[in-house]
C-alpha cells in the first residue's frame, strides 16, 4: 500500500509499551551522531598544535567522517533491512564507541583519520537502521510524532556540536570531545539492548558492487560538493569529484537494473512520495547548514563573537528547529506533507529574508531562529513523504536513501551560499554576507513555491 498519508501505511499487531523509551535512546544515539559532524569544528586548532598536523590532514579530520557517513549509509539502511535493524543499530554503535576511544587516545594525525572513518562506519550503520525500527516500532498518528522528535534533532545537532565543542575543548581538552562518546554510548547500548525487540530482517543477500558503486560515488559527490565551497566550481578537484561521481552512478543505475537482488528497487526510486521526500530534506538540510555557516561567519567576523559565544547564539536556532519539526509532527495527520512542507519553506524564506535585508545582530538572530523553525517542519515532511510510500521491509534502504541526501543538501548548502557570499567579502560589514542570505531565501521560496503546485504521482 502507498498511501499520501503517511500515518496510514503500517499496521502492528500491537503498539510496544516501551517504544518511547526506545525513541528517546535511538534519539540521543542519533544526536550523537549528528554533534560529532560540528563538535570537532571547534578543536580543530588545539588537534593541530598537539599533534603537528599540517593543513591538509587538519582538513581531512574535519570531512572524512562526513564522506564515510554520507557514502556507507545506503549500504547500512540495506543491511538493516536483511539483518534485522536491531542488530544493525547494536553493531553500528559499537563501532561507534570503539572508534570515539580510538580517536581520543591518537597519538599522530594517521590515527585520529583512521579513528574518524571508522566513527563514519559505525554511525551509517546505525543512523538508518535507528530511523528504520522507530518505523517499524510506531505507526498511525504516533508515527508521524515520532518523526517529528526525530527530524528535529537535524537541525539542533548542528548547533550543540558547536556549542559542547567549545566547552569541551576549553575545559578538559580536545580529546574529549571524542571520550564524551564513549559513556553515553555505552549508556545507550545497554538501554538498547534491553528495549529493543528483534525486528527479522528479509533476508537475502548485500550486492557488493552495487554498495561499491554507489559508495564510491556519493563520495566523490560529497567530496565535490565540498571542494566547490573552497576551491571553486571549475576547480580541476571539483571537476573531477563530479565527473567521477557521474559515472559511479550511471553505472550503479545500470547495476541495480541488472542484478536479482539490487542495494535499492528502481521502483521504489520512481514513486513520486519518495522524490518529494528526498528533494524535501536535501533542501532542508542546505537551508540549515546556510543558517550556521553564514552565521558562525558573521557572528564571529562582525560581532566579535567567540566560539562559544557563537554556539550560544546558535541555541535560539536550534529551540526553533526543535519547535517546528515537533509541531510538523503533530499537524502533518491533520495538514498533510504537502501543507506542512509549503508552510515551512515559507516561513524559512521569510526569516531569512528579514536576516539578510535588516543589519542587526538581533534581528539575525531573531530572523535565523524563525528560519530555523521553518526548516524543522520541513525536516518532518520530508520523512513523512518518504515514508508513507515504503513497506516496512523497504524501510531500512530507504532511511538510507533519506539520511543520504540529507548529506548532499548539507554539502551543496555550505557550497553555495560560500560562493555566494565569497562574491561580497571584499566589501566591508554585514552587506559581505547579506547576499548568502538572500540566496538561501530565494531557495527556500522556489522551493516552497514548487511543492504548492506539484502533486506527486502516488505509487
Amino acid at each position: 500500500m502507498h498511501a499520501s498519508d503517511p500515518t496510514a501505511a503500517k499496521v502492528l499487531p500491537a503498539a510496544d509499551p516501551s517504544r518511547w523509551r526506545i525513541l528517546a535512546l535511538l534519539g540521543v544515539a542519533q544526536l550523537m551522531l549528528i554533534v560529532d559532524v560540528t563538535v570537532v569544528a571547534i578543536a580543530l586548532p588545539d588537534m593541530q598544535a598537539d599533534l603537528g598536523l599540517d593543513r591538509t590532514t587538519v582538513a581531512w579530520v574535519a570531512s572524512i567522517y562526513a564522506l564515510v557517513f554520507g557514502g556507507l549509509m545506503l549500504l547500512g539502511g540495506k543491511a538493516a533491512d536483511i539483518l534485522g535493524p536491531r542488530r544493525v543499530v547494536l553493531a553500528g554503535l559499537t563501532v561507534f564507541i570503539a572508534a570515539s576511544l580510538l580517536a581520543g587516545l591518537a597519538g599522530s594525525g594517521e590515527m585520529l583519520l583512521l579513528a574518524r572513518a571508522l566513527q563514519g562506519v559505525g554511525a551509517a550503520a546505525m543512523s538508518p537502521a535507528a530511523l528504520s525500527v522507530i518505523v517499524r516500532t510506531f505507526t498511525g498518528p504516533e508515527l508521524t510524532r515520532a518523526l517529528g522528535v526525530w527530524s528535529a534533532l537535524g537541525g539542533a545537532g548542528a548547533a550543540v556540536g558547536v556549542l559542547l565543542g567549545g566547552l569541551l575543548t576549553a575545559g578538559p581538552g580536545w580529546p574529549w570531545v571524542f571520550f564524551i562518546n564513549v559513556p553515553v554510548g555505552i549508556l545507550l547500548l545497554i538501554g538498547l539492548l534491553r528495549s529493543v525487540r528483534p525486528l527479522p530482517g528479509s533476508g537475502g543477500r548485500v550486492d557488493v558492487v552495487g554498495a561499491a558503486l554507489v559508495t564510491a560515488a556519493t563520495g566523490a559527490a560529497v567530496y565535490g560538493l565540498a571542494a566547490a565551497g573552497d576551491d571553486g566550481w571549475l576547480s580541476a578537484s571539483t571537476l573531477i569529484a563530479f565527473c567521477v561521481a557521474l559515472v559511479g552512478y550511471a553505472l550503479f543505475a545500470w547495476r541495480i537494473r541488472s542484478t536479482d537482488a539490487p542495494l535499492i528497487q528502481p521502483a521504489m526510486l520512481r514513486r513520486g512520495s519518495v522524490v518529494r521526500g528526498l528533494g524535501l530534506i536535501f533542501v532542508a538540510a542546505a537551508l540549515m547548514i546556510s543558517v550556521f555557516f553564514l552565521g558562525s561567519f558573521s557572528l564571529q567576523q562582525l560581532h566579535g563573537f567567540t566560539a562559544l559565544e557563537t554556539g550560544l547564539s546558535f541555541l535560539p536556532v536550534a529551540a526553533g528547529s526543535i519547535l517546528g519539526a515537533t509541531l510538523g509532527g503533530r499537524i502533518i495527520p491533520r495538514w498533510g506533507v504537502r501543507a506542512v512542507s509549503v508552510t515551512g519553506l515559507l516561513i524559512t524564506a521569510a526569516g531569512l529574508a528579514a536576516a539578510a535585508g535588516i543589519f542587526s545582530m538581533t534581528v539575525l538572530i531573531v530572523g535565523t531562529s524563525v528560519a530555523g523553525f521553518g526548516v524543522g517542519a520541513v525536516f518532518v515532511a520530508a520523512a513523512g513523504s518518504m515514508f508513507s510510500a515504503v513497506e516496512p521491509t523497504e524501510a531500512g534502504v530507504a532511511s538510507g536513501a533519506l539520511s543520504t541526501f540529507h548529506e548532499f543538501g548539507a554539502a551543496a548548502g555550505v557550497s553555495a551560499v560560500s560562493s555566494v557570499a565569497a562574491a561580497a567579502l571584499m566589501s566591508p560589514g554585514f552587506a559581505a554576507f547579506a547576499p548568502g542570505y538572500w540566496f538561501a531565501a530565494a531557495v527556500a521560496l522556489l522551493a516552497g513555491l514548487a511543492s504548492l503546485v506539484w502533486r506527486p504521482r502516488l505509487g
